[in-house]
Protein backbone atom coordinates (compact mmCIF):
# COMPACT_ATOMS: atom_id res chain seq x y z
CA UNK A 1 0.00 0.00 0.00
CA UNK A 2 1.75 3.68 -0.70
CA UNK A 3 1.90 5.85 1.70
CA UNK A 4 2.05 9.79 2.22
CA UNK A 5 2.36 12.43 5.32
CA UNK A 6 -0.81 12.75 7.09
CA UNK A 7 -2.33 15.77 6.28
CA UNK A 8 -1.35 18.49 9.55
CA UNK A 9 -3.65 20.21 10.97
CA UNK A 10 -6.14 17.63 11.49
CA UNK A 11 -9.09 17.21 13.97
CA UNK A 12 -9.34 13.01 14.03
CA UNK A 13 -12.17 11.55 16.09
CA UNK A 14 -12.43 8.03 17.53
CA UNK A 15 -12.94 5.57 20.15
CA UNK A 16 -11.10 3.06 22.39
CA UNK A 17 -10.39 -0.22 20.34
CA UNK A 18 -12.45 -1.51 17.36
CA UNK A 19 -13.78 -4.94 19.25
CA UNK A 20 -16.35 -4.74 21.73
CA UNK A 21 -19.42 -6.96 22.04
CA UNK A 22 -22.52 -4.29 21.73
CA UNK A 23 -20.94 -2.23 19.14
CA UNK A 24 -22.47 -5.53 16.98
CA UNK A 25 -25.92 -4.64 18.16
CA UNK A 26 -25.85 -0.55 17.17
CA UNK A 27 -22.47 0.57 15.06
CA UNK A 28 -21.58 -2.51 12.79
CA UNK A 29 -23.94 -3.97 10.23
CA UNK A 30 -25.31 -7.19 10.68
CA UNK A 31 -24.06 -10.20 9.98
CA UNK A 32 -20.65 -8.31 9.55
CA UNK A 33 -17.16 -10.56 9.95
CA UNK A 34 -15.17 -10.02 13.46
CA UNK A 35 -12.72 -9.79 11.25
CA UNK A 36 -13.58 -7.00 8.76
CA UNK A 37 -14.69 -4.37 11.91
CA UNK A 38 -11.51 -3.06 12.03
CA UNK A 39 -12.43 -2.19 8.07
CA UNK A 40 -15.93 -1.18 8.72
CA UNK A 41 -14.70 1.54 12.23
CA UNK A 42 -12.04 3.01 10.33
CA UNK A 43 -14.21 3.98 7.54
CA UNK A 44 -16.82 5.44 9.68
CA UNK A 45 -14.05 7.25 12.40
CA UNK A 46 -10.69 9.00 11.60
CA UNK A 47 -8.55 7.70 14.43
CA UNK A 48 -9.30 4.92 17.04
CA UNK A 49 -6.90 4.20 20.37
CA UNK A 50 -5.40 0.94 20.70
CA UNK A 51 -5.64 -0.34 24.35
CA UNK A 52 -4.59 -3.56 24.06
CA UNK A 53 -1.09 -2.25 24.04
CA UNK A 54 -1.52 -1.36 27.55
CA UNK A 55 -1.74 -4.58 28.92
CA UNK A 56 0.32 -6.95 26.89
CA UNK A 57 3.26 -6.46 23.51
CA UNK A 58 1.60 -6.99 20.29
CA UNK A 59 3.63 -8.41 17.21
CA UNK A 60 4.89 -6.70 14.40
CA UNK A 61 2.69 -8.53 12.06
CA UNK A 62 -0.27 -7.00 14.00
CA UNK A 63 0.35 -3.55 13.86
CA UNK A 64 1.03 -4.29 9.90
CA UNK A 65 -1.93 -5.67 9.15
CA UNK A 66 -3.96 -2.83 11.02
CA UNK A 67 -2.16 -0.11 8.74
CA UNK A 68 -3.05 -2.12 5.88
CA UNK A 69 -6.75 -2.78 6.60
CA UNK A 70 -7.09 1.35 7.20
CA UNK A 71 -7.61 4.21 4.87
CA UNK A 72 -4.16 5.68 3.61
CA UNK A 73 -5.33 8.77 6.12
CA UNK A 74 -6.49 7.24 9.09
CA UNK A 75 -4.35 7.30 12.36
CA UNK A 76 -3.73 4.76 15.13
CA UNK A 77 -3.19 6.47 18.68
CA UNK A 78 -2.13 4.02 21.51
CA UNK A 79 -1.53 3.72 24.94
CA UNK A 80 1.80 2.90 26.24
CA UNK A 81 2.89 -0.32 28.22
CA UNK A 82 1.32 -0.16 32.05
CA UNK A 83 5.19 -1.92 32.82
CA UNK A 84 6.47 1.23 32.50
CA UNK A 85 3.42 3.63 34.04
CA UNK A 86 2.89 2.13 36.85
CA UNK A 87 5.43 1.73 39.03
CA UNK A 88 6.71 3.29 42.19
CA UNK A 89 9.80 4.91 40.17
CA UNK A 90 9.37 6.50 37.37
CA UNK A 91 12.76 6.63 36.40
CA UNK A 92 13.15 3.52 36.54
CA UNK A 93 11.18 2.57 33.33
CA UNK A 94 13.56 2.58 31.10
CA UNK A 95 14.06 -0.60 29.81
CA UNK A 96 10.30 -0.81 29.39
CA UNK A 97 10.05 2.07 27.43
CA UNK A 98 12.41 0.79 25.18
CA UNK A 99 11.25 -2.24 24.77
CA UNK A 100 7.74 -1.33 23.81
CA UNK A 101 8.89 1.44 21.56
CA UNK A 102 10.44 -1.27 19.60
CA UNK A 103 8.05 -3.87 19.88
CA UNK A 104 6.78 -3.10 16.22
CA UNK A 105 4.93 -0.53 16.35
CA UNK A 106 6.36 1.50 13.34
CA UNK A 107 5.09 -1.28 11.47
CA UNK A 108 2.01 1.30 11.34
CA UNK A 109 4.70 4.58 9.68
CA UNK A 110 2.09 7.36 8.76
CA UNK A 111 -0.63 5.93 10.62
CA UNK A 112 1.18 6.14 13.61
CA UNK A 113 -0.11 8.64 16.16
CA UNK A 114 0.44 9.63 19.78
CA UNK A 115 1.50 7.36 22.11
CA UNK A 116 -0.47 8.10 25.48
CA UNK A 117 1.20 7.35 28.41
CA UNK A 118 -1.35 6.68 31.34
CA UNK A 119 -0.69 7.06 35.24
CA UNK A 120 -1.89 5.20 37.78
CA UNK A 121 -4.90 7.98 40.04
CA UNK A 122 -2.62 6.78 43.06
CA UNK A 123 0.78 8.27 41.33
CA UNK A 124 1.84 12.22 42.83
CA UNK A 125 3.57 14.26 41.22
CA UNK A 126 7.27 13.80 41.88
CA UNK A 127 8.77 16.77 39.97
CA UNK A 128 12.73 15.19 40.03
CA UNK A 129 11.43 11.60 39.28
CA UNK A 130 8.39 12.44 36.47
CA UNK A 131 11.44 14.54 34.38
CA UNK A 132 13.81 11.27 35.15
CA UNK A 133 10.64 9.88 33.09
CA UNK A 134 10.06 12.26 30.77
CA UNK A 135 13.92 12.09 29.57
CA UNK A 136 13.52 8.74 28.65
CA UNK A 137 10.93 9.13 26.11
CA UNK A 138 12.63 8.81 22.67
CA UNK A 139 11.71 11.50 19.92
CA UNK A 140 11.69 8.49 17.08
CA UNK A 141 11.97 5.02 16.54
CA UNK A 142 12.61 3.53 12.83
CA UNK A 143 12.81 7.28 11.39
CA UNK A 144 9.32 7.97 12.69
CA UNK A 145 9.00 11.14 14.70
CA UNK A 146 7.08 10.22 18.07
CA UNK A 147 4.62 12.37 19.72
CA UNK A 148 3.91 11.84 23.47
CA UNK A 149 0.30 12.58 25.45
CA UNK A 150 0.31 12.54 29.14
CA UNK A 151 -2.76 10.97 30.99
CA UNK A 152 -1.47 12.00 34.61
CA UNK A 153 -4.52 10.62 37.22
CA UNK A 154 -3.96 12.74 40.57
CA UNK A 155 -4.53 16.55 41.67
CA UNK A 156 -1.16 16.82 42.33
CA UNK A 157 -0.46 17.80 38.94
CA UNK A 158 -2.33 20.31 38.76
CA UNK A 159 0.38 22.91 38.86
CA UNK A 160 2.80 24.91 37.40
CA UNK A 161 5.53 23.10 37.84
CA UNK A 162 4.36 20.03 36.09
CA UNK A 163 2.84 22.43 33.13
CA UNK A 164 6.58 23.90 32.63
CA UNK A 165 7.75 20.19 32.23
CA UNK A 166 5.43 18.83 29.86
CA UNK A 167 5.46 21.79 27.89
CA UNK A 168 9.86 21.33 28.07
CA UNK A 169 9.92 18.13 26.88
CA UNK A 170 6.98 18.50 24.17
CA UNK A 171 4.50 16.54 25.63
CA UNK A 172 0.81 17.34 25.58
CA UNK A 173 -1.64 16.35 28.42
CA UNK A 174 -4.69 14.63 28.03
CA UNK A 175 -7.61 16.72 28.59
CA UNK A 176 -10.14 13.93 30.39
CA UNK A 177 -13.64 15.25 30.54
CA UNK A 178 -14.31 13.13 34.13
CA UNK A 179 -15.96 13.77 37.22
CA UNK A 180 -13.42 10.35 38.55
CA UNK A 181 -10.07 12.02 37.34
CA UNK A 182 -8.51 15.67 37.02
CA UNK A 183 -9.41 17.67 33.87
CA UNK A 184 -7.51 20.53 32.85
CA UNK A 185 -7.09 21.82 29.39
CA UNK A 186 -3.74 23.53 29.55
CA UNK A 187 -2.30 22.94 26.30
CA UNK A 188 1.87 21.62 26.37
CA UNK A 189 2.09 20.59 23.79
CA UNK A 190 2.25 20.70 19.80
CA UNK A 191 -0.88 18.65 20.05
CA UNK A 192 -3.80 18.28 21.88
CA UNK A 193 -5.29 15.24 23.03
CA UNK A 194 -9.16 15.14 24.65
CA UNK A 195 -10.35 11.41 26.13
CA UNK A 196 -14.43 12.73 26.35
CA UNK A 197 -16.07 10.21 29.00
CA UNK A 198 -19.59 11.25 29.72
CA UNK A 199 -21.45 9.21 27.09
CA UNK A 200 -25.11 9.07 28.44
CA UNK A 201 -27.23 5.52 27.67
CA UNK A 202 -30.29 7.36 27.34
CA UNK A 203 -29.24 9.71 24.66
CA UNK A 204 -29.69 8.57 20.70
CA UNK A 205 -25.46 9.92 20.09
CA UNK A 206 -24.38 9.35 23.67
CA UNK A 207 -23.79 12.70 23.79
CA UNK A 208 -26.75 16.01 23.86
CA UNK A 209 -26.46 17.88 20.68
CA UNK A 210 -25.45 21.10 22.15
CA UNK A 211 -22.69 19.27 23.65
CA UNK A 212 -21.76 17.77 20.34
CA UNK A 213 -21.58 21.37 19.09
CA UNK A 214 -19.71 22.68 21.83
CA UNK A 215 -16.81 20.37 21.32
CA UNK A 216 -16.76 20.53 17.78
CA UNK A 217 -16.08 24.38 18.15
CA UNK A 218 -13.49 23.40 21.35
CA UNK A 219 -11.38 21.27 18.10
CA UNK A 220 -11.49 23.87 16.12
CA UNK A 221 -9.92 26.40 18.08
CA UNK A 222 -7.92 24.14 19.14
CA UNK A 223 -7.09 23.64 15.80
CA UNK A 224 -6.82 27.23 15.48
CA UNK A 225 -3.67 27.34 17.90
CA UNK A 226 -6.18 28.96 20.29
CA UNK A 227 -8.01 27.43 23.74
CA UNK A 228 -11.18 27.03 24.52
CA UNK A 229 -12.23 29.81 27.57
CA UNK A 230 -14.90 27.36 28.68
CA UNK A 231 -12.85 24.32 30.10
CA UNK A 232 -10.88 24.25 33.08
CA UNK A 233 -7.27 25.38 33.36
CA UNK A 234 -4.83 25.38 36.35
CA UNK A 235 -2.88 28.99 34.77
CA UNK A 236 -3.62 31.78 33.25
CA UNK A 237 -0.68 31.64 31.08
CA UNK A 238 -1.85 30.26 27.34
CA UNK A 239 0.31 28.65 24.62
CA UNK A 240 1.45 30.71 21.65
CA UNK A 241 -0.89 30.50 18.70
CA UNK A 242 0.29 27.68 16.71
CA UNK A 243 -2.33 25.57 14.79
CA UNK A 244 -2.45 21.99 15.91
CA UNK A 245 -3.68 18.41 15.19
CA UNK A 246 -6.28 17.56 17.40
CA UNK A 247 -7.71 14.15 18.86
CA UNK A 248 -10.64 13.39 20.37
CA UNK A 249 -11.73 10.22 21.76
CA UNK A 250 -14.90 9.17 23.23
CA UNK A 251 -13.82 6.82 26.29
CA UNK A 252 -15.76 4.96 28.88
CA UNK A 253 -18.92 6.34 29.96
CA UNK A 254 -21.66 4.40 28.07
CA UNK A 255 -19.01 2.85 25.73
CA UNK A 256 -21.96 1.04 23.61
CA UNK A 257 -22.57 4.91 22.51
CA UNK A 258 -18.98 5.61 22.13
CA UNK A 259 -19.43 5.44 18.20
CA UNK A 260 -22.33 7.12 17.39
CA UNK A 261 -20.96 10.34 19.41
CA UNK A 262 -17.68 10.04 17.37
CA UNK A 263 -19.78 9.76 13.98
CA UNK A 264 -21.97 12.51 14.61
CA UNK A 265 -18.64 14.95 16.09
CA UNK A 266 -17.30 14.16 12.84
CA UNK A 267 -20.39 14.65 11.15
CA UNK A 268 -20.47 18.41 12.89
CA UNK A 269 -16.89 18.75 11.67
CA UNK A 270 -17.19 18.13 8.09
Amino acid sequence: MASSTPQKNRIRVGVGGWTFEPWRNNFYPEGLAQSRELEYASRQLTAIEINGTFYGSQKPSSFAKWRDETPDDFVFSMKATRYATNRKILGEAGESITRFVNSGIAELRHKLGPILWQFASTKKFEPADFETFLKLLPSEVDGLALQHALDVRHASFMTSEYLDLARHYRCATVFTDSDDYPSFADVTGEFVYARLMRTDASLKAGVAPKQLDRWAEAAQLWRAGKEPAELPRVADKVAPVKPRDVYLYFISGAKEKAPAAAVELIKRLD
